[in-house]
């Protein structure tokens, strides 16, 4: 394991489209086709109840999540971290500035939505997710290969 590494979180304006693009880049492994084009992402910094947030290590953006949020509920659409300093608690990071972020706009329901064979599953039970759903072979990447998608969630909502 990498050691962790300091990190400066903050949110995300669409001058930094180019820095977010290029850890999209590095590390969206292409033959699943799970990255996003730049027009699609730069719609995030216009749409209400959206998130770009970053985490600069080193004097460039490691990583990255886009999140929206509905009511009591957000969705984790987006989150990667630079392949040369994944390991080190960067994806952790982020996941708590979404979640704080939620909490300050009253959001208790947590989901994303991933490939059932995406690595870092593990980051996300970590996290507190837990599968609660499954749709199979929604998920058809470049190689032809057919995918479950997984849906989990997470609740700081302590009576559910």
């Amino acid at each position: 394991m990498v050691r962790p590494v300091p990190v400066t979180l903050i949110a995300a304006t669409a001058g930094d489209l180019e820095a977010v693009m290029a850890v999209m880049g590095a590390a969206f492994d292409p033959r699943f086709g799970e990255a996003w084009t730049r027009a699609q992402l730069a719609s995030l910094f216009v749409i209400p109840g959206t998130r770009v947030g970053m985490a600069w290590h080193a004097d460039r953006v490691a990583g990255f999540y886009a999140a929206r949020r509905a009511g009591p509920e957000s969705e984790l659409m987006l989150l990667a971290v630079d392949p040369a300093v994944r390991r080190a608690g960067i994806g952790r990071r982020l996941l708590g500035d979404w979640r704080l972020w939620g909490q300050g706009c009253g959001v208790i329901d947590y989901f994303l939505e991933m490939r059932a064979d995406n690595p870092a599953r593990h980051l996300y039970e970590r996290g507190g997710f837990v599968e609660c759903g499954r749709r199979r072979e929604y998920y058809v990447g470049l190689d032809g290969i057919k995918r479950d998608a997984i849906t989990m969630r997470s609740s700081d909502d302590n009576s559910r």
